[in-house]
């Protein structure tokens, strides 16, 4: 690659807005849950952890591993991203690897670099040691153990996806790059921005290469943004092809669907587990995609490559990850009274209204006396605290 092209890709890019990280990195180290832990065992990459334990966990205990973008801190990607509000609502530890400026100018995960990203070696051997630490501390099953980072963490999760497939149940790549297909800054950029196409057989030995490890292999889940000028869109294919050729699956989609608004493909297993996903983040450009979740609760702080766009990529991440029904499970089996917070009266309206209309018409039948229905309204509108 001539020096010119070169420079042309590096001008291409993130620029890197000094002010705006250092303040939301103000912002995440005055909120964010996470604490520090040290000797954790060999740091061979030289990175720092961070950890987040909430108080009740779900069983079997779970672990979500999250691995930030350039730019950014473990905190700030957090904030950004909820997944430490994730953590404490649906009771599952979180662990967040942090670059740090000595090992990257940019402090972005070096998914490039052969030392880095080989089983047992470099920035791959820190963060396995950061999760065995973990796991042994808090007694997570090892069997509920995930990962998922966005841009170069995105490329830093396929990296451990492929060195240690043994360790996840399952993985989400927002934004990423498949395993293998660098290994210097050439290669890396070339991936980045033009995404050279390759045989799924030949992207699928990447990952058997990289380990003894013969299956059976992590689900994933592929976020892209398909206005994404940082990173190809063209990767998220790349990385669906890899993984739908160690699990032995068909390149068609089983299924297509559409989720907030966005077109979502599906590859299941024979058991009807879905094993590979892969959503189209349609006009969006680098980033997490943020959004509304199922419960009407927001996940996440608008920031720089943290993009709202209708819908949470981390809720859903963590709803393919098999985290997300402990609330009610643990409600059923604790059967204890809990004292409900105080709600706006507005979400309780139409209730009231077919509650009301269901009176109405119980007491109709047996007065046998005309039906009201602007009165039953008001009525309603009266219980809800609306009118007087």
């Amino acid at each position: 690659m001539s020096l010119a092209r070169n420079v042309d890709l590096l001008r291409r890019l993130p620029r890197l807005d000094g002010l705006r990280f250092a303040e939301l990195g103000r912002r995440a180290d005055a909120s964010s849950p996470l604490e520090e832990v040290t000797g954790f065992g060999d740091n061979p990459g030289a990175l720092r952890m961070f950890a987040f334990v909430p108080a009740r966990l779900q069983k079997p205990r779970a672990l979500v591993v999250v691995l930030h973008g350039c730019g950014q801190t473990a905190a700030a990607y957090d904030l950004g991203a909820g997944w430490s509000t994730l953590a404490q609502h649906y009771g599952f530890a979180l662990l967040m690897p942090e670059q740090q400026r000595i090992n990257n100018g940019n402090t972005c995960f070096n998914w490039f670099n052969p030392e880095d990203t080989a089983r047992g070696s470099g920035e791959a051997h820190s963060i396995r040691e950061m999760i065995a630490h973990t796991v042994g501390a808090h007694r997570i099953d090892p069997r509920q153990v995930f990962i998922t980072g966005l841009s170069a963490g995105g490329g830093m999760t396929s990296v451990m996806l492929a060195t240690y497939p043994e360790v996840f149940a399952a993985g989400a790549v927002i934004a990423g790059l498949p395993y293998g297909i660098a290994s210097n800054l050439r290669e890396a950029l070339d991936g980045m921005f033009h995404s050279p196409v390759r045989p799924a057989r030949e992207l699928g030995d990447l990952v058997r290469n990289a380990s003894a490890h013969r299956g059976p292999w992590p689900k994933i889940s592929v976020w892209h943004g398909s206005a994404d000028r940082t990173v190809n869109p063209g990767n998220a294919n790349e990385i669906v092809k890899q993984w739908l050729d160690l699990h032995d699956l068909p390149e068609a989609p089983m299924a297509e669907t559409n989720v907030d608004g966005y077109p979502r493909q599906a590859w299941w297993g024979r058991d009807g587990e879905t094993l590979v996903e892969s959503y189209a983040i349609t006009d969006m450009a680098h980033g997490t995609p943020l959004g509304l979740a199922d419960n009407d609760q927001r996940y996440g702080v608008e920031g720089a490559f943290l993009i709202e766009a209708g819908i949470s990529s981390s809720y859903h991440i963590a709803k393919f990850f098999g985290l997300t029904d402990w609330i009610a499970d643990a409600a059923k089996a604790e059967a204890k009274p809990v004292a409900k917070p105080a709600l706006s009266p507005a979400p309780h309206l139409a209730r009231s209204i077919r509650t009301a209309v269901a009176d109405e018409s119980a007491e109709r039948k047996q007065e046998a006396r005309g039906f009201d229905l602007g009165q039953i309204i008001t009525r309603a509108l009266t219980a809800a605290g609306l009118m007087k």
